[in-house]
């Protein structure tokens, strides 16, 4: 069901909210309305993760929701303090979590995302024992401490058949078994190449979550950032089958409302119904900024018209100029020794106030670059 739903129509007890109200709501819940002074740990919790796809982008959504957050915070977080966590989560795309949150995303989404692997090596007769003893094998490697993945493919190769070979010498990650089964994760960076490290050596023991249970908490907590949002929405974002998120909607039965499909957490009615701030709200999102993935379709957020500049091939989701919520336009910028040059196309003319504010926000991108900002607009 398409998110314009939200207009005028009534749920049921005559309760109803417009497109203007649900994108002030998922602002407010994204920390874009203010964003300052709201630390890195509640961010990346209230957002259920930040995409880590491109760590250059992670930290610039980061940076859109509170410019104090530097790359350097969010280094200690991962690496020293532990308190992130790098991993393959929702869409089986790079997330960062809450370490704490860590057991939770796990259980809601392993057995799916296993069962994904285990279909793609069976094209190739590895059976699930052998997969399994290659994931023993991984983990045995790892047991000296954390190693890019070049090293720990040229430790294992010489001890598998020649089958897992042929599949190691056609995907891009032979780690991804253990990586979903949540046996390892990312751990601390050596150069320019990623490493991975055992989770039981790298983060604390945890208790193991009921697969379900975990799924309607993950469930309340998509709703709390992205809603109102369908079932659909969730079983997209999540990376789960609609069959699988079907068993989830009853046990929120008595949380939830509904309009058109549209799903609300009734503690989120009151928000909800809060008047839109006066002020325009502008921000510059980056590369796969998470306030743009968590729905299957994107009407609510762009005119059609202008659907490929953002969302374009091979799953590339362009920076946006961000405006009330809705995609006002796309930009770049260009790290030069001195300077930041920031270009800003918008797709249609923007009001003097908002190119006021688009230049505010590239002049904070300077500052965290410590760059002299070099700043061009397009219509």
């Amino acid at each position: 069901m398409s998110n314009t739903a939200v207009t005028s129509a009534q749920s049921r007890g005559g309760i109803s909210f417009t497109p203007e109200q649900v994108h002030a709501f998922r602002l407010r819940r994204h920390h874009l309305v203010d964003p300052k002074g709201v630390d890195l740990l509640t961010i990346c919790g209230d957002l259920c993760g930040v995409q880590a796809q491109m760590m250059s982008a992670a930290h610039l959504q980061l940076w859109a929701r509170n410019p104090a957050i530097t790359p350097a915070i969010v280094r200690e977080a991962l690496w020293q303090k532990r308190s992130l966590v790098k991993t393959l989560l929702m869409r089986q795309t790079l997330h960062l979590v809450l370490a704490a949150d860590f057991p939770l995303y796990l259980a809601a989404q392993k057995s799916t995302r296993v069962r994904a692997v285990l279909a793609v090596m069976a094209r190739l007769k590895i059976t699930n024992d052998e997969a399994d003893s290659f994931s023993a094998l991984i983990l045995e490697t790892l047991n000296a401490g954390p190693m890019p993945h070049t090293a720990i493919a040229s430790a294992v190769r010489p001890k598998v058949s020649k089958r897992v070979r042929s599949w190691m010498d056609k995907v891009s990650s032979c780690v991804r078994l253990p990586l979903v089964e949540g046996s390892i994760c990312y751990g601390p960076g050596e150069g320019n190449q990623a490493t991975f490290v055992r989770t039981d050596h790298w983060l604390p023991a945890h208790r193991v979550i009921d697969e379900v249970q975990a799924r309607a908490e993950l469930l309340r907590r998509y709703l709390r950032a992205y809603g109102p949002a369908t079932l659909r929405d969730f079983a997209y974002w999540c990376g789960i089958s609609m069959t699988e998120a079907r068993l989830v909607r009853p046990l929120l039965d008595a949380e939830l409302m509904e309009q058109n499909g549209l799903m609300l957490l009734r503690a989120d009615l009151a928000a909800m119904k809060m008047k839109p701030a006066h002020s325009a709200s502008v921000h510059l999102l980056p590369y796969f900024d998470v306030y743009l993935l968590a729905h299957s379709l994107k009407d609510h957020l762009i005119d059609s018209r202008f659907y490929k500049h953002v969302f374009r091939n091979q799953g590339w989701i362009s920076p946006v100029v961000l405006i009330d919520g809705k995609i006002a336009g796309v930009w770049a910028y260009e790290l030069g020794r001195k300077d930041i040059q920031v270009s800003i196309e918008l797709f249609t003319r923007a009001a003097r106030g908002h190119r006021g504010a688009i230049r505010a926000r590239a002049q904070s991108l300077a500052d965290l670059f410590q760059r002299t900002l070099s700043f061009s607009f397009k219509t």
